[in-house]
């Protein structure tokens, strides 16, 4: 099985970008982030005709996530457990049947968290874009640990708007104030990792200069000023069927193309 990750960035104004790519990488499973579409406007015909099932959960304008499916899928919710109050589309999961296992697949599009707002203490500042990106973070960590209770194969996909590592971009010390790249970031990043999960791109290379955002301007896809934000953390169950994993990156070239690539992972499933 082809799983993979792609922050659209609206799928009216992508639509035909991911198409293509669909045809040509025929994934079986791909997670969408920033959809900016309400369920009903999602155009799910233009899938469904390619074979794929299609679960959204969506926002207006804003957010949104979905998950298209040429395998059965099963059990499918939206919205990260923990705040009842939270109205952001940001989270969709489902269970993917495969031929010998099922998959948990939790497709996410973590918050950006800027502006970083802090006291004079140096805490970030309660209602603030950053305060709401930790206090996600620890309900991603909360469900982490759930999923890795059960014991079975399940992988949190992404956009996860963390820079994990210097060699994660091009140019750190741009980044080094950013949301994407504080201290505070990475670590709530950590402590999800270090429960037991595996990032799954960096098992095949630890190498700098692999991207999965440029940005649109300053000429960042020209000049490969990249950073690495889109991730695949597998439970170990998951991680030992991994077969083979990459990123599209050179789609970013192409006409009218979305400011993320897709990140894919081959499953044995």
């Amino acid at each position: 099985m082809k799983l993979a990750t792609f922050n659209i960035n609206g799928i009216k104004a992508r639509v035909q970008a991911l198409c293509d790519w669909l045809d040509e990488a025929q994934p079986d499973v791909v997670v969408l982030q920033e959809i900016k579409s309400v369920d009903e406007g999602f155009p799910r015909e233009l899938f469904e005709d390619r074979g794929y099932r299609v679960e959204t959960h969506g926002q207006k304008s804003f957010n949104g996530v979905a998950i298209l499916s040429k395998l059965p899928l099963e059990d499918v919710t939206r919205g990260l457990p923990g705040d009842e109050a939270d109205e952001q589309a940001r989270w969709i999961e489902a269970t993917v049947i495969g031929d010998k296992t099922a998959l948990r697949v939790c497709g996410l599009y973590l918050p950006n968290g800027n502006p970083v707002e802090l006291d004079d203490a140096g805490a970030p500042v309660s209602g603030g874009k950053y305060a709401y990106k930790l206090g996600w973070m620890e309900r991603l960590k909360a469900r982490a640990e759930a999923l890795l209770e059960a014991e079975e194969p399940a992988v949190m996909l992404g956009d996860y708007n963390i820079i994990p590592q210097d060699e994660d971009a091009a140019n750190p010390d741009k980044w080094r104030e950013d949301a994407l790249f504080r201290p505070e970031s990475r670590a709530a990043y950590r402590r999800v990792l270090n429960l037991g999960f595996t990032e799954i791109f960096r098992t095949r290379t630890a190498a700098p200069g692999h991207y999965t955002f440029w940005d649109y301007q300053a000429g960042a896809w020209n000049k490969n000023n990249g950073i690495r934000i889109d991730h695949m953390l597998m439970t170990p169950q998951c991680a030992d069927l991994v077969t083979e994993c990459g990123i599209d990156s050179e789609i970013r070239g192409r006409e009218k193309p979305s400011d993320h690539v897709p990140l894919w992972a081959e499953i044995d499933l």
